[in-house]
């Protein structure tokens, strides 16, 4: 995950605006290349999106993040933050699914057979389905290898509408096809680009047998990505200043110039002028920093729009399931994962996931509560004897962009036309969904960007000399 330090570039100032995990990726690179890097963030720690908070002594992450082994660039950012280790990864994938009344069903690769047929078993297998939707699962499966994710055409098209094309009934696509979909790019199927869908399937599940192996976080997101990114930038020489509200950049000269104030907005200005600016914020703060002049489609980064996800807490008096994480179906619950910490000497704490959760987000708690403990009970039998000691809700309003059809041609690259200043983030143009690995993309493209930016400016420089 290291560029190697151009003596040019030894020196130069660079500001990352935003702790995310698309700054903290950008902040490394250009520390690694020899930058004197100061980054910037709102919050008062580092993390973005994936941090964790405490409630009642329990350390509870706002959102809860799989990855897939093909997160080559995560999991070496993870390599990199020293905490890879607190992770674990299935030596095979393996999902199971939930069904109100019936026992689990598994879908899991086949080991020793090569992609796509690795998943022919699961599929010919899946009881979930009858044999006929079963076997144009398979048919479907076969002909979404051809569907490039890049070809701006299928971006265009709704993975719904593709589906219905080739044969995928409503009841197969709920029980099917939107496990993934809704999960991964936090829409249904009838909503999802088809491009940003291809990409999920063809990349996680279709072209390499263990692409879609799942890790997961076995300790708080906070201990994974904020807390030891702290660490290495400190080990690193970046200043790293939190609690620091971004106001503005503006140029300044061959530079910029960066307005901040305190995160309460009371805290008095301060400026701070760097060669180049790299802005890793979500898209409508973005839109707010930059200059007009960064972009032509500045003002129309909000047609992004979000997605918001829901996440229901629930903390038992005993186990209730031995599954690490399970999908579900026909139930209002999504996905279940268990979060148990090892310091938790009794009981178990399982947090319910809702994706695309507009008919969820501003619903009382309290009905919340009591729908998603009842779902649970509906889906683990242990759950209905269990004592709940514990129930509460989070929201993510903004949790993604609004991943449909025609967002790739809203999505900015990673340069601006002010050279030096420099877009981040996993809504950026990084072919990838609003994931953690199109983040940590994202903050590689825009390293790169600066580097070539810092090098030409030298280069320049010393032509005057």
């Amino acid at each position: 995950m290291t560029h190697s330090p151009p003596a040019s570039i030894a020196g130069h100032d660079v500001c990352v605006v935003g702790g995310g995990l698309a700054g903290i990726t950008a902040a490394v690179l250009l520390a690694d290349a020899g930058a004197r890097v100061t980054l910037l963030e709102r919050r008062g720690e580092l993390g973005g999106a994936t941090y964790s908070f405490d409630h009642g002594g329990l350390v509870v992450d706002t959102g809860q993040h799989v990855f897939l082994r093909c997160y080559e660039r995560y999991r070496a950012l993870l390599d990199r933050l020293g905490s890879a280790g607190l992770t674990g990864m299935q030596p095979r994938f393996r999902v199971p699914v939930l069904a109100p009344g019936q026992a689990p069903h598994v879908l899991a690769r086949t080991r020793g057979l090569p992609a796509p047929a690795h998943l022919l078993p699961a599929l010919a297998g899946y009881r979930l389905l009858n044999a006929r939707e079963r076997f144009g699962a398979i048919r479907a499966a076969g002909a979404l290898r051809a569907v490039d994710p890049d070809d701006p055409a299928n971006d265009r098209l709704t993975f719904g509408g593709w589906l219905a094309e080739h044969g995928q009934g409503p009841r197969a696509v709920r029980r099917l096809w939107d496990l993934i979909t809704v999960a991964a790019l936090n829409a249904p199927a009838q909503q999802a680009s088809l491009a940003l869908a291809a990409r999920v399937f063809r990349t996680g599940l279709l072209e390499r047998a263990d692409a879609g192996d799942i890790g997961r976080p076995l300790v708080p997101l906070c201990d994974l990505h904020g807390r030891p990114a702290q660490r290495l930038l400190a080990r690193l020489g970046v200043r790293v200043v939190t609690g620091s509200r971004v106001e503005r950049v503006q140029p300044d000269g061959t530079g910029f110039r960066v307005v901040t104030g305190g995160a309460s907005g009371r805290a008095a200005r301060d400026e701070l002028v760097a060669g180049a600016v790299v802005v890793a914020v979500p898209p409508l703060a973005a839109a707010r920093l930059v200059p007009a002049a960064a972009d032509a489609g500045r003002d129309d980064w909000h047609r992004l729009g979000s997605s918001p996800i829901v996440n229901v807490h629930l903390r038992y008096d005993s186990a209730v399931t031995r599954l690490p994480f399970a999908a579900a179906v026909e139930s209002p619950a999504q996905w279940i994962f268990d979060r148990t910490p090892a310091s938790m000497t009794d009981g178990q704490y399982l947090v319910v996931s809702i994706s695309a959760a507009d008919d969820t987000i501003a619903v009382p708690a309290g009905r919340l509560a009591a729908t998603y403990a009842d779902a649970v009970a509906g889906l683990l039998p242990a759950a209905r004897s269990a004592r709940l000691v514990d129930v509460f809700v989070t929201r993510e309003p903004r949790a993604t962009f609004r991943q449909a059809p025609g967002t790739r041609a809203l999505r900015p690259g990673p340069a601006t036309r002010l050279p030096g200043l420099v877009l981040a983030g996993a809504w950026t143009d990084t072919g990838w969904p609003d994931t953690m690995e199109g983040a940590v993309a994202s903050g590689h493209h825009a390293a790169d960007v600066v580097l070539a930016h810092l090098a030409s400016a030298e280069r320049n420089l010393e032509g005057t000399r």
